[in-house]
């Protein structure tokens, strides 16, 4: 029996220096940190009240991001463990078996509870779905109940450049994949300027 969808976000604990360096260097690691914060807070508010999923923090470091006071302590968290992103990514994409899983990060602003349900939705006739980033990677990847993830999914994913995505569907020449829409994440002040410029017209 398919046991209910679950959202797992990946979030680091929000200390200056630790999360969104790049960013950092160009704002200040306070400020990156700061604005982390703030942007994983809004996220988790807006997706959570939806109720058509259940909601998993996959947080790092282990000890900090399981006692952390930074997020909502109503929802349940996992350790990331050890390992580079790839495994960890894969580890946390095994962890529920039988449920529909989709799993994203925390600085991409633009999400919505539209993007996770339409991925939620490719699933019924897909093994995976990707959202695409702008950068070339993808910030949501999700697989279906049942579907068995190889070992070698993230092998020589060449990760922050634009053949992280391509290079991981490399990877998976068996499954039907479907993509859904492409959004920006915030590495760098250019992209929190072009984020803040985009609200900024939707407002208007």
């Amino acid at each position: 029996m398919t046991a209910r969808p679950r959202l797992i976000v990946m979030l680091k604990e929000p200390r200056a220096g630790r999360v969104k360096t790049r960013l950092g260097h160009d704002i200040g690691m306070t400020c990156a940190a700061w604005w982390f914060r703030h942007q994983t807070q809004a996220l988790l508010r807006r997706l959570y009240v939806q109720k058509r999923w259940d909601m998993i923090l996959a947080v790092a470091p282990d000890y900090a991001g399981l006692n952390s006071r930074a997020w909502p302590p109503y929802l349940p968290r996992l350790a990331q463990g050890s390992g580079d992103l790839g495994m960890r990514m894969l580890r946390i994409l095994r962890h529920h078996p039988r449920s529909p899983v989709c799993l994203i990060g925390g600085d991409i602003p633009g999400i919505t509870a539209h993007h996770i349900a339409r991925a939620f939705g490719a699933l019924g006739s897909n093994d995976m779905v990707f959202g695409p980033a702008e950068d070339g990677g993808f910030w949501l990847i999700g697989r279906k109940a049942g579907c068995t993830l190889p070992p070698r999914m993230f092998r020589d994913v060449r990760w922050s450049t634009e053949d992280a995505l391509s290079d991981t569907i490399g990877n998976l020449p068996e499954k039907r994949i479907a993509l859904i829409e492409e959004l920006r994440d915030v590495d760098d002040a250019s992209d929190l300027a072009w984020i803040s410029a985009k609200r900024h017209v939707n407002r208007g």
